[in-house]
């Protein structure tokens, strides 16, 4: 287990804080070192097993299952595709990764609402980061969304970067979702309300 480097900041100035706090009181110290814990609990960032079977794709969250449809995206880069919607709860890993291997070919981030992340609806209104991924098997569209207590999103990929299956790619922080739209070669292996972890759990077999 590791500290995803997006908890650095707020983990080490929560610590500061917490040893300024218990000089003065300790139950203002026991108070804030209970924040500072949560901080660190939040962003850990575990390692994962991941598969190298060349056919199998893995999911980019760790959370439940809340969405499978196929779609007809207008967009050239997705077209056909099936979506799969990830709900992240605040007690979940909040670190997303790569589905497969391939090349960053495009991010794109999108103002919008802070609508319960698991609503359907989330996917068009509320403020997201697309990160467009080119695979052997097609194109994939990775969907960060923010949602009711999520503020930020992060992103650890450039455009042209080339990415491994199961890499970190970045994070959203507390309660939020990840889309992401499979080639139709790709098959889902999942169903709505199935639990799967970032890197570790496969989502769709070639």
């Amino acid at each position: 287990m590791a500290l995803a480097r997006e908890g650095v900041v707020p983990v080490v100035t929560a610590a500061f804080m917490v040893y300024g706090a218990w000089l003065f009181s300790s139950v203002l110290g026991v108070i804030l070192g209970a924040c500072a814990f949560f901080l660190a609990w939040f962003y850990r960032e575990p390692r994962v097993n991941i598969s190298k079977d060349p056919l199998l794709f893995v999911s980019p969250a760790s959370g439940k299952v809340v969405e499978i449809t196929d779609v007809d995206d207008p967009d050239p880069f997705v077209g056909r595709s099936m979506k799969i919607g990830i709900f992240m709860s605040v007690a979940d890993v909040h670190v997303n990764r790569i589905p497969y291997d391939g090349k960053i070919s495009f991010l794109k981030y999108k103002r919008g609402k802070h609508l319960v992340a698991f609503a359907p609806k989330s996917s068009e209104v509320n403020e997201r980061l697309y990160a467009g991924l080119e695979t052997r098997h097609g194109n994939v569209l990775l969907v960060q969304i923010a949602g009711l207590v999520a503020r930020r999103i992060a992103c650890r990929v450039k455009v042209g970067q080339f990415v491994s299956k199961g890499e970190a790619y970045g994070m959203i922080k507390f309660g939020s979702r990840v889309d992401v739209y499979l080639p139709p070669i790709v098959k889902p292996v999942v169903r709505v309300g199935d639990k799967v972890k970032a890197g570790s759990s496969v989502i769709g077999r070639v």
